[in-house]
C-alpha cells in the first residue's frame, strides 16, 4: 500500500498535497496496490473530497497535539501509523514538512528515502527513483532497497489529475506524544499569496535601486495574482523582509511562472529558482547571466517596461 501523507496549515489543507495525492496515486497503479492518505491533525476540508485526487481512504489521526506541527511528534505518529497499516511506500512533499518529518520517520522505520523526487520511480529493475542534485544542476537515479520506501517528491513535478471519486474517512487510533515544545503565539506572514504555494512569483533585485520603486514589483503581482520575492542583497540592505529571500541560502520555489526584475542571475539565486517552469527577465544589461537561464528576456529598463506590462495585464483581465 501507498501511504500519502497529507500537509495543512492554518486548518486548510495545502496545494502541494493535491500533487501528492496523485503522485501517490499514480504510484500505487504503477505498483498494483492501493493508494490511501493519512493527516495529522484537524481541518476544515471534507477530507472525503480527498478521493478526487485517486485515494481510496484518508485515515487521520484526531489529537489537538497535531494541530501545530512539531517535527518530532509526527515524525513517530507517521512511523506508528506505516506500521499500523503495513504501509510499503510513503510519500511526502519536499516543502518544509516533508523536509523535517521524512528523514526522521526513515531512520524510525529503517527505511531508504530520495528527497527531492520529480518523477515516478522506474520499477522494471528495482525501484529507481529520479531526482534533483547539485542545486538542480543534475539528476541522480537512486535505487531504493529496503522494505518500507520513502519518498519526498519537489513541488510542482507532478500533475494534478482529477478522478472524480470520493473517499472514505477512518480515524486511526495511535498514540501520540506530547509535544516537547509548546507554541504560543503565532505570527503570520501576510501577503495576497503564499511564497511557497505561488503558481506565478514576480521577484525585484538592486536593480530596482531603492525600496521606494518596490510599488511597482507589488502592482504586477496584484494583477498576476503572484506572491512577491527577492533577490539575497535586497533582503540583506533591509528593502525586503528576509522571508522573501529566494535562492540557495533562501527560499527555494518552482512556480509555473517566475519574473525576474533588475535580477543579475548570479548561480546562488539561480539555484533557488531554475525548478520554475517559466522564467522571464527584464535587464537592462544584455549581459546579465540571468538571460542564458531565462525562457523569455526583456532588454529594457525596468522603470520603462514594467509599468507597461502592468497596463497591458489590467486592458487584457478589462
Amino acid at each position: 500500500m501507498v501511504l500519502i501523507f497529507v500537509d495543512h496549515s492554518d486548518s486548510e489543507i495545502k496545494k502541494s498535497s493535491y500533487e501528492v495525492l496523485s503522485y501517490g496515486a499514480a504510484l500505487a497503479e504503477k505498483l498494483g496496490t492501493s493508494a490511501e492518505a493519512l493527516l495529522l491533525g484537524a481541518v476544515k476540508d471534507d477530507l472525503a473530497t480527498l478521493g478526487n485526487y485517486g485515494v481510496s481512504k484518508v485515515h487521520q489521526v484526531s489529537n489537538d497535539a497535531l494541530n501545530n506541527l512539531d517535527a518530532q511528534v509526527y515524525a513517530r505518529a507517521v512511523a506508528d501509523a506505516v506500521t499500523s497499516l503495513n504501509a510499503d511506500v510513503i510519500v511526502f512533499s519536499h516543502n518544509q514538512t516533508g523536509k523535517a518529518v521524512a528523514p526522521r520517520v526513515a531512520a524510525r522505520l529503517k527505511a531508504g528515502l530520495v528527497a527531492g523526487a520529480v518523477a515516478l520511480p522506474d520499477t522494471s529493475n528495482g525501484f529507481v527513483v529520479k531526482k534533483n542534485v547539485f542545486s538542480g544542476k543534475a539528476f541522480a537515479n537512486v535505487n531504493i532497497t529496503s522494505a518500507i520506501k520513502i519518498i519526498s517528491l519537489n513541488p510542482n513535478s507532478f500533475q494534478v489529475k482529477q478522478t472524480g471519486g470520493t473517499a472514505s474517512v477512518e480515524q486511526l487510533n495511535i498514540t501520540v506524544s506530547e509535544p516537547k515544545v509548546k507554541v504560543t503565539s503565532v505570527n503570520k506572514v501576510k501577503g495576497e499569496v503564499p511564497l511557497t504555494e505561488a503558481e506565478i512569483v514576480v521577484s525585484g533585485g538592486r536593480g530596482l535601486k531603492g525600496p521606494e520603486n518596490w510599488k511597482m514589483v507589488e502592482d504586477l503581482a496584484h494583477e498576476l495574482h503572484a506572491a512577491t520575492a527577492c533577490s539575497r542583497p535586497v533582503a540583506d540592505a533591509g528593502w525586503r523582509p528576509h522571508h522573501e529571500h529566494v535562492g540557495q541560502t533562501g527560499i527555494q520555489i518552482a512556480p509555473n511562472l517566475y519574473i525576474a526584475i533588475g535580477i543579475s542571475g548570479a548561480i546562488q539565486h539561480l539555484a533557488g529558482v531554475n525548478r520554475s517552469k517559466t522564467i522571464v527577465v527584464i535587464n537592462k544589461d544584455p549581459e546579465a547571466p540571468f538571460f542564458k537561464a531565462a525562457d523569455y528576456g526583456i532588454v529594457g529598463d525596468a522603470f520603462e517596461v514594467v509599468p507597461k506590462l502592468t497596463d497591458e495585464i489590467k486592458k487584457l483581465k478589462g
